[in-house]
């Protein structure tokens, strides 16, 4: 029988690795950053024409720019964090599926461990 089991994919922290994901944050803070100024605009736009409860609509604005300000906090503190740790370090990247043959005799507690897979540079390096 076969059963899905969740694998966590770790990546290990390189020169590459880390502008790589630098890179990533940046671009993400970017688009962040567009996503706001482009809301602000809209909200601007829709005050003028005044076909809108401005009340209720404004602060469905605010909410989505408070949203999009938090994410980019948090993707700063990411950046500072990147920037902290030491090469080689360890960091969980996303988690994905895979199928486990069971049989009957096999022991449970041994065959549904977390499983890991290590890549370095884009590469697998270890499977646990």
């Amino acid at each position: 029988m076969q059963i899905i089991q969740t694998v966590v994919v770790k990546q290990i922290l390189t020169e590459k690795s880390r502008q790589q994901l630098f890179d990533n944050y940046h671009e993400r803070n970017l688009q962040l950053q567009k996503e706001c100024d482009q809301l602000q605009f809209e909200l601007k736009r829709v005050e003028k024409t005044k076909t809108f409860s401005s009340g209720a609509l404004k602060t469905h604005f605010e909410k989505e720019i408070q949203m999009r300000k938090e994410k980019t906090k948090l993707l700063e503190f990411q950046i500072d964090q990147l920037h902290i740790l030491p090469l080689g370090s360890e960091l969980k990247e996303k988690e994905v599926q895979a199928l486990v043959e069971i049989n009957i005799g096999d022991k449970w507690d041994e065959r549904l461990g977390q499983p890991v897979i290590i890549i370095k540079d884009g590469i697998i390096e270890d499977i646990r």
